[in-house]
């Protein structure tokens, strides 16, 4: 069920949690083709689309990009509850990226630094909501996602490189201000938090020692955006780099 106060909540929070986004049927489904793509697909990835802590320890696993080529997950970029969700925060139509997923697996160093996701996408207007569903209880021990309350609406902040892969660029000026203004969010498996791409958000490590701390997330654009072509070259060139650097290391 959506909330009815779900749309005020994130055009004020940037931000929005909706409870039981999934019902048991449906995150079992989603559940069974995330695994499956892992244990059958993601062995063949090129590195660019299967990030590990340590390649050498599959267990490790904690990023996946471009899931689109697979026939479920080109389907379900699709599916009307999560279209239903975007558009209702977005206010216009919309189109699906690729789904992602995510991992913290336990033991591993792996913080999110805080980021815009609209620095990335660099589209003009920011009309871009990124909807994370949790596949693990998610809370302050395994690495929950922290929000900027209202920070959607002072635009995109300085970024420079990081030293995380998967999150190439991370916030230069983050502050005490933003830790003060931070809202951690805690979700059961099937719950949701959708949040505006120019929310300032960020992740602590995984802390625990058995837990992992799975998501699965897709991004919705409005059919007005446009990219911003300059600022997205700029943006794949920096990420490019970061492979380059990261592949030095382990080679």
């Amino acid at each position: 069920m959506i909330p009815d106060d779900a749309k005020p909540r994130y055009d004020r929070d940037g931000f929005v949690v909706v409870r039981n986004f999934l019902d048991r049927d449906a995150l079992q489904l989603l559940e069974e083709n995330v695994n499956r793509y892992i244990r059958e697909v993601v062995p063949h990835l090129p590195a660019g689309d299967a990030f590990y802590h340590d390649r050498s320890k599959p267990e490790t696993l904690k990023q996946l990009q471009h899931m689109g080529q697979d026939s479920f997950f080109d389907g379900y970029r699709r599916d009307e509850q999560w279209k239903e969700l975007a558009e209702l925060l977005i206010g216009e139509h919309v189109e699906a990226q690729e789904p992602e997923w995510f991992n913290k697996p336990p033991g591993t160093e792996h913080p999110t630094p805080p980021h815009q996701d609209n620095y990335y996408f660099c589209l003009r207007p920011a009309n871009v909501a990124t909807l994370w569903l949790a596949l693990d209880a998610v809370d302050e021990e395994n690495g929950c996602l922290r929000y900027v309350v209202g920070s959607h609406r002072h635009g995109i902040r300085s970024h420079a490189a990081t030293k995380v892969l998967g999150f190439s660029q991370g916030i230069t000026d983050h502050g005490d201000d933003d830790v003060r203004n931070e809202q951690t969010i805690l979700l059961e498996p099937g719950d949701l938090v959708a949040h505006h791409g120019e929310t300032i958000h960020r992740a602590d490590p995984n802390r625990t020692a058995s837990r992992h701390r799975r998501a699965f997330a897709m991004v919705f654009r409005g059919i007005s955006c446009h990219r911003d072509e300059a600022a997205y070259a700029r943006y794949l060139n920096a990420v490019q780099q970061q492979h380059s650097e990261f592949s030095s290391k382990t080679s």
